[in-house]
């Protein structure tokens, strides 16, 4: 095959290409041998972005398994790596283990101690490469509860840390040769473990086919060609960075990496790198959408009145709609004076964004595809390798309130057979190359998700509806086991409710509550820079002051939570909102939370996620008050 060296290749030439390589070290390769790069990954370091080229990650990887294997690292031997921000750093890591059939298991670097220490136990693992901040401390922390562990490498020259440079051996790459010949495409790659709503983590073991059939089952999905720019944000340690950024490598896609808090503004990294795609999870979409608005409402005249009219327009949005006309005028008008900024503050490049991990309410799709900024939703788990839909860039291939159509070699099956579901929904079942070999040393557990017959029973309860020409997409309409059932034996999903009451800029986060109850509630988290903005034009008094967990989150004063005013708005956004359930699933009675729902505080999962027995037994109290018990 021939490299390719134009900046610009037709994708139609891409989708041509045969993706030869069959195991994650090999994609580098792949990178080298069609399309080298010389800013292949990145970051910035005081603020400026510094580049490897791809032959300087082949050789830094090289030199570093030529260290661990001085080591004496063995296959199937485990090391972690923890950084707070991505950085090239971290794949150069992942190649130069994985070429040499040593397992890397990515750990978030906010959890709990008690995480750590069971997660390194269980997966025995024997070095860590960490990034600044608290890291080395954390793990020095576990290390003498983990009999296995051996040592701590900083990316980071760190006074009194050993410099991950340091083990960097010269010399022949026979015996790395020896050892990549010897590795097989259902060894285990990545050890992973969930974060989970409930109990201990599970490990969940990913082979280099798991990996690579998924990566290689959505390339074809991405707008995207060597040379441009992605930027990589959510963090490595999750199923879906951690394949979105082999898949970018695959297609000699240029990756800055960087993490969430450093985003945004004029300085941030998103305006300095100009990225051309990113993956992101809906909560970030919804922050930059509050932002939006907000600045919105502060524009005075005719501005204002030209900002809301143009974000009226994107009500009616659909996929693939065409403007012509004075409808066309219009858009053009709109798009000018009005979405051009939104678009040049994500850098003026995006052709894409793609959104997993949570549910994307609809409205968030709508408003920035009208807006010249497509979004796409996947779906996907980490025991599918993760994605097994995702919505496409293509004309017909994405449809509003899915997520997607299957990806190629995800064979999907709706199983009503265990369960009183609506018409045509059930527990979405998968089968294919993507599903994981099993939780690690856990075969029970194993056995409670994949059945006798392959098939992995994910949880979650969905409908394939049908589309333009035939195309069959997913949607997700609930957690199976998140549905709740009040006392006159009504189930209820929280999440469709939990998502759409979402869509006002003044709610921040939200769980429905009624289980065994006659009726369903709400608790709600206001957004606090929203209210108090709206208390300032009402002349009300509102008082936030940064969490005492995470400075970036704020939290409201108990008396402007309990402003007859601050609870008539919130009734007024419920009575909007309760029309489009059915009467068994409109809230009721709400209550009104003043601290942030968080990871740190662990109502949340590092995903994200609410973990809904912490929050209801966290504010038990309150539930109680709503039901008069």
């Amino acid at each position: 095959m021939l490299k390719i060296s134009q900046e610009k290749i037709e994708h139609n030439q891409l989708l041509s290409m045969e993706l030869t390589f069959t195991k994650l070290y090999e994609i580098i390769h792949y990178q080298n041998e069609h399309f080298p790069q010389k800013n292949s990954l990145g970051h910035r370091v005081n603020g400026e972005w510094v580049f490897y080229s791809t032959k300087e990650i082949i050789d830094l990887a090289n030199s570093l398994s030529l260290g661990l294997l001085k080591l004496g690292l063995q296959p199937d031997d485990k090391i972690s790596i923890l950084s707070y921000d991505n950085r090239p750093e971290w794949k150069i890591v992942e190649i130069a283990a994985h070429q040499i059939g040593v397992v890397t298991v990515p750990v978030y670097p906010t959890i709990a101690p008690s995480d750590y220490e069971y997660i390194f136990n269980d997966a025995g693992v024997k070095y860590a490469f960490v990034g600044p901040g608290d890291l080395a401390d954390k793990v020095k922390a576990t290390a003498p509860k983990v009999p296995t562990f051996k040592g701590i490498y900083s990316f980071e020259k760190t006074e009194g840390l050993d410099h991950w440079e340091d083990i960097f051996e010269g010399g022949s790459l026979e015996e790395v040769e020896k050892r990549s010949a010897e590795i097989k495409v259902d060894d285990l790659a990545v050890l992973i473990y969930t974060s989970g709503t409930t109990g201990l983590p599970k490990g969940v073991s990913l082979t280099h086919n798991n990996l690579v059939s998924n990566i290689k089952g959505a390339l074809p999905l991405f707008p995207l060609s060597p040379g441009e720019k992605a930027l990589s944000f959510l963090p490595l340690c999750h199923i879906f960075e951690c394949t979105v950024s082999n898949a970018y490598m695959a297609r000699g896609v240029n990756v800055g990496f960087t993490g969430v808090r450093n985003l945004g503004g004029d300085e941030g990294d998103i305006k300095s790198y100009k990225p051309h795609f990113f993956t992101t999870v809906p909560r970030l979409l919804e922050k930059v959408y509050e932002k939006i608005y907000n600045k919105g409402l502060e524009l005075t005249g005719l501005k204002k009145k030209l900002f809301f009219w143009a974000l009226s327009r994107t009500d009616d949005y659909t996929f693939d709609k065409e403007y012509s006309g004075l409808d066309g005028l219009k858009q053009t008008i709109a798009d000018k004076l009005i979405f051009s900024k939104w678009r040049e503050a994500l850098g003026g490049n995006m052709k894409g964004i793609v959104t997993g991990a949570a549910a994307c309410p609809v409205k968030m799709a709508k408003v920035f595809s009208a807006a010249g900024i497509p979004v796409r939703e996947g779906y996907g788990l980490t025991e599918t390798s993760p994605a097994l839909s995702i919505n496409t860039f293509d004309k017909g291939g994405a449809k509003l309130g899915t997520v997607g159509p299957p990806l190629k070699d995800a064979i999907i099956k709706i199983d009503s057979s265990d369960g009183d579901y609506k018409e045509g929904e059930g527990e979405i079942l998968a089968k294919g190359p993507y599903i994981m070999k099993g939780y690690y040393k856990q075969p029970d557990k194993t056995a409670e998700v994949i059945d006798a017959d392959g098939w992995f029973h994910t949880g979650d309860i969905g409908k394939l509806i049908k589309g333009a020409n035939g195309v069959e997409f997913l949607k997700i309409t609930d957690r199976k086991k998140e549905l709740l059932k009040t006392s006159g034996g009504k189930y209820v999903a929280p999440a469709p409710i939990e998502n759409k009451f979402k869509e006002d800029f003044l709610i921040e986060q939200m769980m429905v509550v009624g289980e065994k109850q006659k009726f369903v509630s709400a608790l709600i988290v206001p957004a606090a820079e929203a209210l108090k903005d709206w208390c300032g034009e009402n002349g009300i008094s509102c008082e936030i002051h940064p969490s005492a967990h995470n400075e970036t989150l704020y939290c409201i004063s108990k008396d402007t939570l309990e402003h007859p005013k601050v609870l008539a708005k919130f009734q007024e956004i419920i009575n909007g909102f309760n029309p489009n359930f059915s009467h068994i699933e409109q809230i009721k009675k709400f209550t009104l939370l003043p601290d942030p729902w968080d990871v740190s505080t662990e109502e949340l999962t590092p995903t994200m996620k609410l973990k809904r027995r912490v929050i209801r037994e966290k504010y038990k109290g309150e539930i109680a008050k709503i039901y008069g018990v």
